[in-house]
């Protein structure tokens, strides 16, 4: 069997101290079980994870990565972050209930339209009041690119897939109100990306 090469995201790596940094402001509580949808190479779960001791990091990705998230996971030996659980949004059920965070990074423009709304009504259904949920990446707003860098992103994406493509801060922000999520903070970010930050009230 060939062996399983670690996976490795030059995104990640420039984003993650910046990001960091947020986390360590805006979640500050003694002990926290955070899940992360979406965990891509596993670089994330183990730069938080070697930073935030305090964070029970429960990682889940759809199972093509499973692999790739274990060998970062094996190398770095942290107790706190955990092996993967299978979530594939609109096909799997929620992975677990018992959290208070969850953290999704260059997730919302990767999924479709349609699967973004499916992930909010999953947390919605599935997590409870005072749950927090932290969202990175590109956004528009009013319809417009907070930049010129961020619409090619927006056309280099949907050349790869037309069911990809940066979200609109309202559509978010308007579909998570109604599960029942209130904004908290809307955090610029380097390299025109942004971290909302939302908690849930019902």
């Amino acid at each position: 069997m060939k062996p399983v090469e670690k996976p490795f995201s030059p995104a990640c790596e420039r984003n993650q101290q910046a990001i960091l940094a947020v986390l360590q402001e805006v979640l500050q509580d003694a002990e926290l079980q955070l899940l992360e949808v979406g965990s891509g190479t596993g670089q994330h779960a183990v730069f938080f994870g070697r930073h935030l001791p305090n964070i029970t990091w429960q990682t889940s990705d759809v199972a093509d990565n499973h692999a790739g998230i274990n060998k970062w996971l094996d190398e770095a030996q942290l107790k706190h972050v955990l092996p993967p659980l299978e979530y594939q949004i609109g096909q799997q059920q929620w992975p677990t209930a018992d959290i208070d965070v969850v953290f999704s990074a260059n997730t919302l423009h990767i999924i479709s339209i349609e699967l973004v709304q499916q992930l909010i009504d999953d947390m919605g259904k599935n997590l409870q009041a005072g749950t927090r949920v932290v969202f990175y990446g590109p956004f528009k707003y009013q319809g417009a690119f907070t930049s010129e860098s961020n619409a090619q992103f927006d056309l280099w994406l949907k050349d790869i897939d037309p069911q990809r493509g940066i979200r609109d801060f309202e559509t978010i922000k308007l579909w998570m109100g109604k599960q029942g999520f209130i904004l908290q903070q809307d955090i610029n970010m380097p390299a025109n990306n942004q971290v909302l930050l939302f908690e849930k009230h019902k």
